[in-house]
């Protein structure tokens, strides 16, 4: 446990453009993203307590949910190899099982879990859906035996409990703070942490206004509020003018943004910018949740779409 047993802070990194000084805008990213080469951004947020809590009830082993590409399933099985802890994961997606030599051949992500020790469990799309359904759960313990559960995408009290670490002492100075959201749980443990005098923008990476009552669970104050209107078409869609955006900001400033999430939140922020949306001197604060291990995923997608793909 010692991986997370010291309080983590992320640098911040100051976007120096001649577009945002015309509009007398402050742009700060937090980076996240380099909290840990494999357990990184959010994911090391959410993990933290989840992992400290198996460990102090005995449990040695962790199932959670997650697509062909999830971010959380390789963070996970990335932290269950440091901490020792096995780890099993079920992975939406039946024909995955098919020629399981070929899907882990063509597939970084899943590749990568299975190096650190991850047992992939396949299932079909209408038993994935009853991820949260206590008859299909004790199906998996009688397969896999007594497992600590970890919720998709790490989306529990305890993973909100790390996101409220975000922060530190040197965010209080700005106005608003930015962040990308597929469950709400990330963004929530930081509305409980901001300021009352702060406001907090969650970038939703899903169609839809759905992901308000999710934040509410778990969000303390009101000072926030939910855009809906960046998702390119909805999760994991992505066109030709956000691919040029992300490798036009990691040209300019050094920093790779990742497709699914934080891309579309930068984007988003740059367009608001230039609607006026922000007062003038607003210092704008945003998350870089990391993610950028499913680049590469995203890439052979684009590849067989004829689209460009993203640098790295």
């Amino acid at each position: 446990m010692d991986f997370f047993s010291t309080k983590a802070h992320s640098p911040n990194h100051s976007i120096s453009s001649p577009f945002l000084q015309a509009q007398n805008i402050s742009l700060v990213v937090k980076r996240e993203d380099v909290l840990h080469p494999q357990v990184s951004g959010n994911k090391f947020r959410k993990l933290k307590y989840n992992i400290e809590e198996a460990i102090k009830n005995g449990n040695h082993k962790i199932l959670t949910f997650g697509g062909a590409f999830s971010n959380h399933i390789a963070a996970t099985a990335a932290a269950g190899k440091l901490c020792n802890i096995q780890t099993i994961g079920v992975i939406r997606g039946e024909e995955l099982a098919k020629d399981v030599s070929k899907t882990l051949a063509t597939n970084p992500t899943l590749r990568f879990a299975t190096e650190q020790g991850m047992v992939l469990h396949f299932v079909d799309r209408a038993s994935y859906r009853q991820k949260n359904e206590l008859e299909f759960i004790n199906e998996l313990k009688a397969k896999f035996g007594e497992f600590y559960l970890i919720p998709e995408g790490g989306a529990n009290e305890l993973a909100v409990k790390g996101c409220e670490e975000i922060l530190d002492k040197k965010d209080e100075q700005y106005d608003v703070i930015c962040c990308s959201s597929g469950t709400g749980t990330t963004v929530a443990g930081i509305i409980n942490s901001s300021k009352k005098n702060q406001r907090v923008l969650s970038f939703s990476a899903l169609q839809g206004n759905f992901l308000t009552k999710e934040i509410q669970k778990y969000a303390n104050t009101p000072n926030w509020e939910l855009i809906s209107h960046y998702t390119f078409g909805g999760y994991a869609k992505v066109n030709t003018t956000l691919i040029q955006f992300i490798n036009s900001f990691n040209q300019e400033h050094g920093i790779l943004l990742d497709p699914i999430y934080t891309g579309k939140m930068i984007f988003g922020i740059f367009d608001l910018i230039k609607q006026n949306y922000f007062a003038m001197g607003t210092k704008i604060l945003a998350i870089h949740t990391g993610g950028i291990q499913g680049i590469s995923g995203m890439n052979a997608q684009l590849k067989k779409k004829g689209l460009p793909l993203i640098d790295i």
